[in-house]
């Protein structure tokens, strides 16, 4: 077996893999997400009356929670909010909730481009394998 057909097809079989692995990270998170039946308010900062399970709800979600813990708090973040201040611990669930939403955003991201990732590997190994065959012809 040459190089390049063993190039080509490991090119394809990791195109293959880093496609089938994003799909399933991104049902993943969007099941998790979906399991903690959380909805966007009608204020939010965007997509109301959402069902959070993407990455576009996610981070609507994430940026209405900091918007309203800035309200409650007086535009104070958890670390500039005095230790003994009743409302620190209000802002400490928001930047948890807003880092754990934020997180499944980067989630779906990281998917994405596994995913574009995936199809050009696949399509340099189809590249390979039509070159190779040219090259054979030809020779």
């Amino acid at each position: 077996m040459d190089f390049r057909k063993i190039a080509s097809i490991g090119s394809i079989v990791l195109g293959v893999l880093l496609v089938i692995g994003s799909l399933g990270t991104a049902f993943m998170v969007s099941s998790t997400l979906a399991d903690q039946r959380i909805t966007t308010p009608d204020d939010a900062v965007c997509l109301p009356d959402r069902e959070v399970t993407g990455p576009f709800t996610a981070f609507c979600q994430a940026r209405t929670i900091d918007r309203n813990v800035l309200e409650t708090t007086d535009g104070q973040t958890y670390a500039e909010l005095d230790r003994e201040d009743e409302r620190r611990a209000v802002a400490q669930s928001a930047a948890f909730l807003q880092a754990s939403l934020f997180t499944s955003v980067l989630a779906f991201g990281v998917a994405a481009m596994a995913f574009g990732m995936g199809v050009l590997f696949v399509l340099i190994g189809l590249g390979i394998r039509d070159v190779s065959e040219r090259v054979v012809d030809r020779g």
